[in-house]
């Protein structure tokens, strides 16, 4: 009776100690196609020993190849999820690893990545949050249109791999030698690109009926902004690489440029320090009053005066500021400035009530 659950603990252990692909490419086992591809857009390019110099990158890079290798092929990721990586090895002979993970990052990204030799443009993009997520800190999902590969041609602009033919014109090379002509009877050679291909070395046959031969299409990618709490007021966010997309180049980088959304009889920052206004009568300017003022995160902070108020008179609430950046235990200061307001009309009882309490003359008072 022992031996069979002896077995079923070892298969178990044995599973648990397999590569876990899902994880390895940071999604839910319910992810689709499309968010497959976008991990593994953003970790191969994260971890390549090209550019990721840390121990460890080339290893970290090979498993998210292989990771992507498994899940995004519709029968291979079936059988994972039923079998797991033993049953996917039998389904491939025994054999581990299916392909290159250098080659297969070359063709996702066109098949162009060793002949890149400049990042595309960036784009930089004022974003407006709310002070209170700045206060706080807080999550913010936005989209931005942009340009992708192709899905279907990777972006070589070719309906088939068999449409894309070596350049007859340049051999392959993409560039020619020119000769031409100095002096009677002296030529020298120079060498140009080709015109026919544009100095790729091949040409294409039939048109890829996706992107109509552009290699790009329109694309509304979503992403999170992630707000520290007191970030400093034009603090740039760089999402790396998820500017547009092109076969010629590496893609540049989305940068968001991040501003508290300005905000009429709201609080105003300044650094560190917040401004409120504060509007009061003349009844709590003179004998003083208790009041609570509602904080960018909901709490409520009391504000107190015992004494005369005069118009203009400025607060000071230590520690009630904004949070310090990368010091959020620490905070700047608030400061409410009063405002008194006046009434628009005073009946004789007030006239009376203020005649004695000013103590006039009756002179005065008769007057009133």
């Amino acid at each position: 009776m022992l031996l069979p659950s002896f077995l079923l603990l070892l298969s178990l252990a044995v599973f648990a100690a397999a590569a876990d692909y899902y994880k390895i490419l940071d999604v839910h086992k319910s992810a689709s196609e499309k968010d497959i591809r976008a991990a593994y857009k953003r970790l191969s390019k994260k971890w390549h020993p090209d550019k990721n110099k840390s121990p460890g990158a080339e290893d970290r890079f090979v498993e998210i190849a292989r990771a992507y290798e498994i899940l995004s092929d519709v029968k291979k990721r079936e059988i994972y999820d039923r079998h797991g990586e033993e049953g996917l090895k039998a389904h491939e002979g025994g054999q581990q690893h299916g392909g290159n993970p250098f080659d297969m990052f070359q063709n996702f990204f066109g098949g162009h990545h060793h002949q890149q030799t400049r990042k595309g443009p960036s784009s930089l993009t004022e974003f407006e949050v709310s002070l209170a997520d700045v206060y706080a800190g807080g999550s913010i999902d936005f989209m931005i249109k942009k340009k992708i590969l192709c899905d279907h041609c990777r972006g070589s602009g070719a309906a088939s791999d068999g449409d894309i033919h070596t350049c007859t014109s340049c051999n392959g090379q993409g560039v020619k030698l020119v000769k031409q002509q100095i002096f009677p009877g002296m030529f020298a050679q120079s060498q140009v690109t080709c015109n026919e291909c544009g100095g790729r070395g091949k040409v294409i046959k039939r048109r890829c009926p996706h992107c109509q031969g552009n290699k790009v299409m329109d694309h509304t990618a979503h992403y999170t902004l992630d707000v520290i709490a007191g970030m400093p007021e034009g603090h740039e966010v760089v999402f790396e690489g998820e500017a547009d997309e092109s076969p010629d180049w590496e893609a540049g980088d989305v940068v968001l440029r991040v501003r508290s959304k300005k905000e009429t009889g709201g609080f105003r920052r300044k650094e560190s320090s917040l401004y409120w206004k504060e509007t009061i009568g003349v009844d709590e300017a003179l004998l003083g009053f208790e009041r609570n003022l509602t904080h960018l995160d909901g709490r409520t902070v009391p504000l107190v005066r015992k004494g005369v108020t005069q118009p203009g008179y400025v607060q000071v609430i230590k520690g009630e500021g904004m949070p310090l950046f990368n010091r959020h235990e620490q905070h700047g200061d608030l400061f409410v400035e009063y405002n008194v307001v006046l009434p628009t009309e005073v009946t004789p009882l007030m006239r009376r009530k203020f005649a004695e309490a000013f103590q006039l003359s009756s002179a005065t008072h008769d007057e009133l």
